[in-house]
This record gives structure tokens, C-alpha cells and sequence, in this order.
């Protein structure tokens, strides 16, 4: 029984697939902490380098992709959708943060479940710089910004598939829920105690 040629079929083929997968996953590493070094950017208020670096990890991830596309098995994976889902979070945050109209799946260049997920991540993100809005005192921006994070969970409340579809949705939905709430109460108490300063401002300025 001659073995040898099959031997060499098989590793041929395994070889492929190591060698695609050294290649994309340095690169998703890479797409990773470039994602969140832009959401740093994002929250300094620094748009034009927050955009810079989502421009860089997005040509990374493409490079990624074009790597280990002729492995299918190698590309879902899933290092390859963590990267997809970090870039999505940053490009949605970017949005939320600069009140910008939010970019829709096939903008951003990734598959539903990390648009979904990322977007359910943003809100973290979302609550993060509420509470610096609230510490500056726009109300006003903090109530619109509440409004969009109630909106995206609801979305997410809408997407009842299976986990192994949505990359565990379920409980990035969950963990988004919990934000909200705090995130409300936050907003609530801080209204209440502006509009007791007002009163009180008011009275000793118009005195009976």
C-alpha cells in the first residue's frame, strides 16, 4: 500500500491552511487594537484621527479576508469575526459620538452578526460618553443620545435567530439592556437635581 501520494495531498492541503491562517490572524490582531485605539480617538473628540485609523484596520481587514478566503473554515473560525465586530463597534461609536447618521451594514463591510453584535457594543460605548455629557451639562444631547440607544436596542430585541447565527447576540443584547437602565437612571437623577438647581437659583434670584 502506497500512502505517500495521498500523505502529500493531505499535507499539502493543511499546509494551505496554516499558512492562510498565519496570515489573517496577525492582521485581525492588528484590526483589533487599531478599532480600539479609535475609539480612544472618538472619545478625546479627535474625529479626523479616529477616521484615520478605522481607514487603516479597514484595508487590514480586507487583507484578512482576501487571506483566508480560499479556507472557508479557516475564515469563520472566529478570529476573523471578533476583528469584524471590533471595527463595526468603532465605526458605530464614531457615529453615535458625532451624531452622525449611523452606517449601514454594507457601509461598514461586515457580515450581519458582527454589524449586530458591534452595534449592540456601541452602547457601552454610547453610555461612556453620555456620562461625560452629563458632567458637562447637556441635557439635551444626553436625551437625544438616550433615544438612540433605546432605538438600537429595540433592533436588537428584533433579531430572534438562533446564537450560532448571530455570533450570541442573545447575550450582547442582555448586557446592552443592563447598560440602558443604568444609563436611565443616570440621566433621570441628573434632570431632577438641574431642575432643582434651577428652582433654587430661581428663588433666591426672585426672592417673595
Amino acid at each position: 500500500m502506497d500512502l505517500e501520494p495521498i500523505r502529500d495531498r493531505l499535507r499539502a492541503d493543511l499546509d494551505a491552511k496554516n499558512e492562510s491562517r498565519e496570515q489573517g490572524l496577525p492582521l485581525c490582531r492588528k484590526v483589533i487594537r487599531l478599532s480600539a485605539n479609535s475609539i480612544r480617538a472618538t472619545h478625546r473628540g479627535d474625529e479626523e484621527e479616529a477616521g484615520r485609523l478605522l481607514a487603516e484596520g479597514r484595508k487590514l481587514l480586507d487583507r484578512a479576508s482576501a487571506a483566508m478566503a480560499p479556507h472557508p473554515d479557516i475564515l469563520h473560525a472566529g478570529f476573523y469575526h471578533d476583528s469584524s465586530k471590533e471595527y463595526a463597534e468603532a465605526r458605530l461609536t464614531r457615529a453615535l459620538v458625532f451624531n452622525q447618521k449611523l452606517p449601514v451594514p454594507e457601509d461598514v463591510g461586515v457580515e450581519a452578526a458582527a454589524y449586530l453584535n458591534g452595534l449592540g457594543e456601541a452602547i457601552g460605548e454610547a453610555r461612556r460618553h453620555m456620562l461625560d455629557l452629563l458632567r458637562r451639562g447637556e441635557l439635551e444631547r444626553s436625551e437625544s443620545l438616550m433615544n438612540s440607544m433605546d432605538e438600537i436596542y429595540y433592533l436588537l430585541t428584533t433579531m430572534d435567530y438562533p446564537d450560532a447565527m448571530t455570533g450570541g447576540l442573545r447575550r450582547t443584547t442582555d448586557v446592552a439592556r443592563s447598560i440602558i437602565e443604568r444609563t436611565r437612571g443616570d440621566l433621570t437623577t441628573t434632570i431632577i437635581q438641574q431642575g432643582l438647581k434651577n428652582a433654587l437659583e430661581e428663588t433666591r434670584s426672585n426672592p417673595a
